[in-house]
């Protein structure tokens, strides 16, 4: 599995560059590459797995691939500014408004927004009308103020709140800000292909808190060094996490029931998904 994610992430990367290479010189166009640079592309990989269970080839996939990344590095860009997380560190590089300021920051997560739009409803992808439409209508939601953006900012009140967040609210806040994004990437393929998304929604609503999880334990147990950006914040700012809830053992064995979980959604598929299987396996073992 870790092959074939790192062969598609330098597929995603080549693709970037490609794009990025006729854009106009300038901090803008710098930060979009700086920004969409590194990482483990999960939720690229999970489009590109997605497609190939339903048969879309790599150079249709390659598009939605890109758009989903990009809106994710979108997210982190805005994300580590002063008037949202003020991180300093991200990839173990300086954020973006760091590394430039933070009007450019604004503008280069401002430019990976629209870029993602622009690339998962491109002709070049091959796919029908139909296909980029739902795919552009989906991502759409996944994003706004339904899903992402609605995650983050409970996340944000959480931070104010005169009790620390419950358990289920804990839940739900990380089903917008991390998990919509994870389940547009891991249904995207059905949705190319016209084919029902159900077994990778429930796929990817299992991998996505386990994901989170993860997230929590790396926070409690990993270094700053290890992990390439700032670590223990919300247990200095008081926050509730899956970590602080359940324990740090109960959280680990949640997130492993979460896996199973995503694993057993994929029966439909049968050894044709074992990657996703093994991708939802490495989320929890991962220390960064």
């Amino acid at each position: 599995m870790q092959d074939r994610l790192a062969a598609d992430a330098g597929r995603i990367q080549a693709h970037f560059d490609d794009v990025f290479a006729a854009y106009p010189a300038g901090p803008v166009t710098e930060g979009m590459g700086y920004a969409t640079r590194g990482g483990k592309r999960i939720r690229g990989f999970l489009v590109m797995e997605s497609a190939r269970l339903h048969g879309i080839p790599v150079d249709a996939a390659i598009w939605p691939a890109c758009a989903i990344e990009a809106l994710h590095a979108y997210s982190l860009v805005h994300d580590d500014l002063p008037a949202m997380d003020d991180d300093d560190l991200r990839r173990g590089q300086p954020t973006v408004h760091v590394r430039w300021d933070e009007a450019t920051a604004i503008l280069v997560g401002d430019a990976l927004h629209a870029l993602a739009f622009e690339m998962v409803s491109d002709p070049q992808t091959g796919l029908s009308g139909t296909a980029r439409a739902e795919l552009v209508h989906t991502l759409a939601v996944a994003a706004g103020g339904q899903g992402m953006v609605l995650g983050q900012a409970r996340d944000i009140a959480a931070e104010h709140a005169a009790t620390p967040l419950t358990l289920d609210e804990i839940t739900v806040l990380q089903a917008g800000k991390t998990g919509a994004l994870i389940e547009w990437a891991a249904t995207s393929g059905a949705r190319m292909a016209a084919a029902d998304p159900a077994p990778l929604k429930a796929y990817a609503r299992a991998l996505g808190q386990a994901f989170q999880i993860q997230d929590d334990v790396i926070d409690v147990t990993g270094s700053s060094v290890e992990v390439g950006k700032a670590v223990g914040k919300d247990a200095a700012a008081g926050k509730a996490t899956f970590v602080s809830l359940l324990g740090l053992d109960g959280a680990k064995a949640r997130a492993e029931t979460l896996v199973d979980d995503a694993c057993n959604a994929l029966s439909l598929y049968g050894e044709r998904a074992s990657t996703l299987r093994d991708l939802a396996r490495f989320v929890i073992s991962r220390q960064t």
